[in-house]
C-alpha cells in the first residue's frame, strides 16, 4: 500500500469547520478515522469527522453559532459540542488528556492539553493517532501512517497501559481487524490477550455495538479465527467451536472455521451475520459420533436455545433476537425450488420476505462452506430467490392477507367470529398454496363452506 502523506481531500462542510475556528484564532485538526480512511483510499465508507481544537467547547459553540451554524452540547464533560453544516455533523472537541481509569472504561478526570500532539497520545491504536490541516499537512507522531502501509495495529505507547486504561480498546483492536483486514503488532496481540478479562466490566451497549461492527467486517473470516480467544469472555460460546472436528464427508473445516467462513459469504447486515455465527453454535452439544462419522441431529434447536442466551445477555431487541433465531431454526431444512415450497416456507414466516431473503442468504453461505463436492446447493438459494421475485412480481399469496376472501367474509358464511375464523383463514390458503384451490372469492367462498361441512 503507497500512500499520500501530504494530501488528504477533505469535504467543504470540513473546510468550513476549519475557517470558522481560525478565523475565531484558534487552531483546528481533522483527527481519527477519517485521515486513517482517506489515507486507506477508503473515505467513501467514512460517515462521520472529528475534529481537534485548541478552543474550549464554550469557545467553540460561540464561534460556531456567530458563523450561522447550529451547536449541540454532546459532550461537554469531555470538551465535545457537534456541529451541523450542511447537514452534516461534526464533533469538534477541545485537546484533552485523560487522567486515570480506575474503571478500565473512564478516565477519572480529563484536563485541556494546548497542543494536538498531547491530544493524540490518548489515542488506541497508532492509526487512529493522526491529524490533519490542509495547510500543514499530517501530523503523525507514532507512524501511522506507516502502520497502515504494514497493515498493522500498534497501540500508541506501552500495550498493557493503553489496554488497562480502557478495556473497550481490545474489542476496538477485533473490530479494526475486521474491517480493515490488519494483523496485530505481537506486544499489542499478546496484552489484549492478557487483558481480556477486563472486557466483561464494559457495558452490554458498548459490547453489542463493537461485535456488530466486527461481525459486518470485511475481513471476518480471518479475524474471527485469530480473535476467537480475545473475544471469549464476551462471547464464551465460541470456544468450543474451536478444533471441533466435523468428521463428516459434508465439511472439511473444524466447526469455528466453518462459522467464520459462512459468516464471511453472507452480506454485512447484523441479522444475517448474527444468524450465520449462531447458526452451528449447538454442534458441539448435539454431536455423538458412530463409526468414526460425526452427527449433530438436533443442532439447530440447540443453537437457538444458546443464541438466545448469548443475544439476551448482549441486550438485543426481542424482535431482533426471534428474527436472528427463526434463522438459526431453519437453516438446514431444505426448500425445494418450487413455488409451492416458497410460498409455504413464505407463510411459516409470517409474510416476511426480508426475512425469506437473509434464510436463503444464509443457506447459501452455509452451502458455500461446506466441502467442495456437497455445494451445490448454492444453485437451490439462487433458484429459491428467483422464484420469489416470480412470486412476488405475479401477487401471489402467501399469507391470509393476500387472499381474495377475508375474516368477514367467513363470519358471513356461518363462523363464530373468533379463533375459528383464523382457522378458515389458514385452510383457505393452504389449499391455495397447494393449488387444490383458486385465489377467487367464488371458489374460497365455496372452500370454506366445504371446511365448515366437514367440521
Amino acid at each position: 500500500m503507497s500512500l499520500d502523506r501530504t494530501f488528504v481531500d477533505i469535504p467543504p462542510y470540513a473546510q468550513t469547520a476549519f475557517e470558522v475556528l481560525e478565523s475565531a484564532g484558534f487552531e483546528a485538526w481533522i483527527v481519527g478515522g477519517f485521515i486513517r480512511d482517506t489515507l486507506m483510499g477508503r473515505s467513501d465508507n467514512v460517515r462521520d469527522i472529528d475534529m481537534a481544537t485548541s478552543a474550549t467547547w464554550r469557545e467553540t459553540k460561540r464561534a460556531f453559532i456567530e458563523a450561522g451554524f447550529s451547536v449541540h452540547e454532546t459532550g461537554t464533560d469531555h470538551g465535545t459540542v457537534t456541529v451541523v453544516i450542511e447537514r452534516h455533523a461534526l464533533e469538534v472537541t477541545t485537546y484533552r488528556v485523560d487522567g486515570m481509569y480506575t474503571d478500565s472504561r473512564h478516565p477519572d478526570t480529563v484536563s485541556f492539553a494546548s497542543t494536538i500532539e498531547e491530544d493524540l497520545a490518548r489515542r488506541d491504536f497508532t492509526i487512529n493517532a493522526l491529524a490533519y490541516h490542509p495547510c500543514k499537512g499530517l501530523v503523525d507522531p507514532y507512524g501511522g501512517a506507516a502502520d497502515i502501509e504494514k497493515r498493522v495495529l500498534r497501540t500508541v505507547g506501552d500495550p498493557p497501559q493503553r489496554f488497562a486504561e480502557d478495556a473497550l480498546r481490545i474489542l476496538r483492536g477485533c473490530r479494526f481487524a475486521s474491517q480493515l483486514g490488519f494483523d496485530f503488532e505481537p506486544a499489542t496481540f499478546d496484552a489484549m490477550r492478557a487483558a481480556k478479562s477486563k472486557t466483561l466490566a464494559l457495558s452490554r451497549e458498548r459490547v453489542s455495538h463493537e461485535i456488530d461492527l466486527f461481525i459486518t467486517g470485511s475481513h471476518v473470516h480471518d479475524a474471527l479465527l485469530r480473535c476467537v480467544d480475545v473475544l471469549a469472555p464476551v462471547l464464551p460460546e465460541l470456544v468450543a467451536l474451536e478444533g471441533f472436528d466435523q468428521k463428516s464427508v459434508f465439511h472439511c473445516y473444524d466447526v469455528l472455521e466453518h462459522t467464520a467462513w459462512v459468516v464471511h459469504n453472507t452480506p454485512a447486515h447484523p441479522l444475517v451475520r448474527w444468524a450465520a455465527l449462531l447458526h452451528d453454535i449447538g454442534k458441539p452439544a448435539a454431536c455423538y459420533e458412530s463409526d468414526g462419522v460425526r452427527h449433530f441431529r438436533g443442532h439447530p434447536e440447540i443453537s437457538v436455545i444458546i443464541g438466545r442466551g448469548l443475544l439476551q445477555r448482549l441486550g438485543y431487541s426481542p424482535k431482533f433476537i426471534e428474527q436472528v433465531l427463526a434463522l438459526v431454526r431453519r437453516h438446514d431444512e431444505r426448500i425445494a425450488a418450487t413455488r409451492k415450497a416458497v410460498k409455504t416456507a413464505l407463510r411459516d414466516l409470517n409474510g416476511d420476505t426480508a426475512l425469506f431473503i437473509a434464510l436463503c442468504q444464509l443457506k447459501r453461505a452455509d452451502a458455500m462452506a461446506k466441502a467442495p463436492e456437497y455445494r451445490m446447493r448454492v444453485q437451490t438459494c439462487d433458484a429459491l430467490l428467483d422464484i420469489l421475485s416470480e412470486i412476488l412480481a405475479a401477487e401471489e399469496p402467501f399469507t391470509r392477507s393476500g387472499l381474495a376472501i377475508n375474516g368477514n367474509d367467513v363470519i358471513a358464511l356461518g363462523v363464530a367470529p373468533g379463533p375459528e375464523v383464523a382457522c378458515a383463514l389458514d385452510a383457505a390458503l393452504d389449499a391455495v398454496i397447494e393449488e387444490e384451490a383458486e385465489n377467487s372469492l367464488d371458489d374460497l367462498v365455496s372452500f370454506v363452506e366445504a371446511w365448515i361441512s366437514s367440521r
